[in-house]
């Protein structure tokens, strides 16, 4: 009977783990809606979910400990019902969800505040959110512990066990969230599916209650001296520091996995979806193998902290590479949809083999240090719950040092060296303490330091070149792949010199430059990917963004940007006299720091008296920007980019056209490359869905120029268009965007206003709870397909279309 509950309950285990991570990812995607999207917001929210975890290990551990003292006096702990109680209100509370979020939504949005405290207000909020949830997500392995476990010796197994189901489970919940659940079902659909996995758990491990054994009560809290236990003064407080330490440092290495993740495959939900899972995966693993030990020694505890140790060392020379080896492996597929998944599971079977073993050895590092502590405390569930709080504050404050506080300082490699450091501080806490090692243990602690040291400052940096070299963007092997990575990497950069890289909290930021004096061009780069050069090939489109609302609009005095990128679009706006106030959003605070580098192509207009820049996310700006704005250009990355299509969705569109003013125009940027006619369609019918009139005019290549207008009628008045066009400021910038005269301007017309209206665009419509754009867009990149705007061309469309095309007005 007893080996049947057990099976039964981690299997439970495993599904609640499998929940577990889907309620991480919905709840942030939910939250990135208030909070926004920017490193800050995201910190939070991960910040603000362990230390919830981390209070539950500590509070049900201490409830384990109750409930075994009163079960000496003859009542029955029944931990099992408990436990079904605690997943009974988690699945209510997620069922619950979307209506508490969306008070707090209205909260924060009636709450006059200034930005500051705004943001502050936001992340309490935040935390009365899921904190509760979070708390009772803690109770898993400390009351699992206890109530599982025969006695002392079955103690470790069972912990070990009960840790590996959980996290196994949760590495099935980081894929399914992000290759299913999200995109299928949208956030709601996700928190109902696993509300129903918590409650079905719930009444099973109340039905397992009933027969549930009684005699772990007192025998697990037997305490003795055994081989190889911790005795050494202190021994409870230097085990949870080593496990601070060790989950400080898996979540700073996690974090920089997921960046150089996005370096590697493209920045998009998939790749931090991989990592995620490859993690939780390797630490289930690693927690298996400790329940299968028979036997566990000092010895074997110190050992498998040093070979992490050396592993997270060794792997620290071949990561700026990793490039490189996805390109290689992206040359083994092909480009049609269903290579689509299979790429993305041999990434992460790349990341398997190559990040695994030391993820494998940290999985295993808390059943390990349990087993040393397990003599320690009265009882079991209070000793898992100790040292889990413990890791878990480390890991919280890894999230937020890794994720935002390290990286305004340091780049990624530096901040990788920061997490080995800690383990290697770990390592010689841990040989301190050992007293197997009496007279070693001094030496191996020095050791320790000298690798401290070593790691911390003789460490080469990583190659710039190799691992920001956006080889995720060529589908098919460079020919110079055979000759390595620096040599496939200089092959696409096609002779241009790094100007600038910094690693900011948001994104990695490079600029490069080709030529010289005044022939030189200079690219802006975000994760590897181009998002702007001063070339000839990219300009047109920035400036015309900035021209056609001021040459359209009732009336140019006050514009909103979004995204400074090379600058050119903030600097043609600026150079208007009409325009009083430039307001820019920019997420990045690198991309502010590159930004003198592009003063010559701008017009030096981050010193212009006009220019107000706010770094933070559009979304958050727009809702919180003072009056409204004449002119909104919005200026994004491509759609498949993590947190982008939020300024695709129905609800940021209505933010925008609610902050224009009477006559105003939204105009936003749009790519027809690397898109397909299903991403293409999602976005124009998610723009009829707001604006009643919408035009499109195209820029240079590929680049598509959306137009909302605010008027009902959407007719653009000709002879205003035609006055303005007149004036020296206009034509200055026109001139730069290779537009000479009014019909080349007037050419860019692809679809007049209100004639796309007309039609029956066949999509669903991008919310900020069903979004679907991103994985829409991701496939159409990985498949490097073309798009084209729908077909306009006959019927009531082309008639509407002749009647209101600027080009055949100004003819006649």
């Amino acid at each position: 009977m007893a080996g049947f509950l057990r099976a039964a309950a981690l299997l439970l285990t495993f599904t609640t783990g499998m929940s577990g991570l889907v309620y991480e990812v919905t709840w942030q995607k939910y939250l990135a809606i208030l909070l926004g999207s920017h490193a800050e917001a995201t910190s939070a929210v991960l910040g603000i979910f362990l230390a919830g975890l981390s209070l539950g290990y500590a509070l049900f551990g201490r409830m384990t400990r109750r409930r075994i003292a009163a079960a000496a006096s003859g009542a029955a702990p029944r931990l099992l019902l408990r436990y079904a109680l605690i997943e009974a209100a988690i699945g209510i509370y997620a069922l619950a969800f979307p209506s508490l979020f969306e008070v707090a939504r209205s909260a924060s949005l009636a709450a006059p505040l200034q930005v500051g405290l705004g943001f502050a207000f936001d992340v309490v909020l935040t935390a009365l959110l899921i904190g509760p949830p979070a708390i009772l997500m803690g109770g898993t392995i400390p009351v699992l512990t206890q109530a599982l476990a025969l006695d002392l010796d079955d103690a470790t197994r069972i912990h070990a066990r009960v840790y590996a189901a959980n996290t196994a489970g949760a590495c099935i919940g980081a894929l399914l969230a992000g290759f299913v659940f999200v995109p299928w079902l949208g956030l709601d659909g996700s928190l109902q599916a696993m509300a129903a996995v918590n409650l079905i758990a719930a009444g099973f491990f109340a039905a397992m209650s009933f027969g549930e054994p009684q005699g772990n009560a007192t025998s697990t809290t037997e305490r003795g001296s055994r081989p190889g236990s911790l005795t050494r003064p202190g021994g409870m407080t230097r085990l949870a520091a080593v496990a601070a330490l060790v989950g400080f440092a898996m979540m700073v290495i996690q974090t920089v996995a997921i960046r150089v993740s996005g370096l590697s495959f493209g920045a998009s939900p998939f790749s931090f979806a991989i990592v995620v899972a490859v993690f939780v995966l390797c630490i289930a693993l690693g927690s298996a193998g400790v329940s299968l030990l028979r036997t566990v020694s000092t010895r074997l505890v110190l050992v498998n902290h040093v070979v992490l140790l050396v592993v997270v060392v060794l792997l620290y020379a071949f990561v700026d590479e990793a490039p490189f080896y996805v390109h290689r492996l992206r040359g083994l597929f092909g480009v049609e949809p269903t290579d689509f998944h299979p790429f993305f599971l041999a990434g992460a079977g790349g990341l398997l083999l190559t990040l695994g073993p030391a993820v494998l050895f940290s999985g295993a590092s808390l059943p390990l240090l349990f087993h040393l502590a397990r003599n320690t405390e009265s009882d079991l569930g209070a000793t898992a719950g100790s040292l889990y709080a413990w890791n878990t504050v480390g890991s919280l404050v890894g999230a937020l040092s890794g994720g935002y506080v390290l990286l305004l300082w340091l780049d990624l490699d530096q901040v990788y060296r920061v997490a080995a450091c800690a383990l290697a501080i770990a390592t010689g806490l841990l040989a301190l303490g050992a007293n197997e090692f009496a007279t070693r243990r001094a030496a191996v602690a020095g050791i320790a330091l000298v690798s401290t040291l070593l790691i911390g400052l003789a460490m080469p940096g990583w190659h710039p070149e190799k691992l920001y070299s956006g080889l995720f963007r060529y589908r098919t092997p460079q020919p110079v792949v055979e000759r390595g990575a620096l040599a496939t990497a200089r092959s696409v950069r096609k002779g241009s010199k790094p100007k600038f890289r910094e690693d900011g909290p948001t994104m990695s930021v490079t600029v490069n430059q080709w030529g010289v004096g005044k022939s030189k061009v200079r690219s802006i780069l975000s994760n590897g990917k181009p998002d702007g050069t001063t070339s000839e090939r990219d300009s047109p489109t920035m400036g015309l963004l900035a021209l056609l609302p001021a040459l359209v609009a009732d009336q140019v005095e006050r514009a909103f940007v979004i995204g400074w990128g090379t600058g050119i679009t903030v600097g043609e706006l600026a150079r208007l006299p009409e325009v009083q106030e430039v307001v820019v959003a920019e997420i990045s605070s690198a991309v502010m720091n590159a930004a003198p580098l592009f003063d010559f192509a701008n017009g030096n207009a981050r010193t212009s008296p006009k220019v107000t820049v706010m770094q933070s996310d559009a979304y958050r700006a727009l809702q919180r920007a003072q009056g409204g704005f004449d002119m909104i250009v919005s200026e994004p990355s491509n759609p498949w980019v993590s947190g982008v299509e939020m300024l695709y969705s129905r609800e940021f569109l209505e933010a925008a056209r609610e902050r224009l003013r009477a006559g105003g125009v939204y105009v936003q940027w749009y790519h027809e490359y690397e898109s397909d006619l299903a991403a293409t369609n999602l976005v124009l019918r998610t723009y009829l869905e707001v604006f009643d009139r919408v035009a499109v005019w195209y820029g240079s290549g590929g680049d598509l120029l959306l137009l909302g207008f605010e008027a009902d009628d959407g007719r653009i008045d000709l002879d205003r268009l035609i006055e303005r066009s007149k004036g020296r400021a206009i034509q200055a910038g026109l001139e730069r965007s290779g537009i000479r005269t009014l019909g080349e301007l007037l050419a860019h017309e692809l679809v007049p206003g209100g004639v796309l209206n007309t039609i029956e665009i066949e999509a669903p419509v991008q919310t900020l709870t069903r979004p679907r754009l991103t994985h829409i867009a991701a496939r159409a990149f990985f498949r490097g397909s073309r798009a084209s705007v729908p077909f306009t061309g006959f019927g009531d469309a082309a008639e509407l279309g002749r009647e209101r095309s600027l080009l055949q007005r100004a003819l006649a």
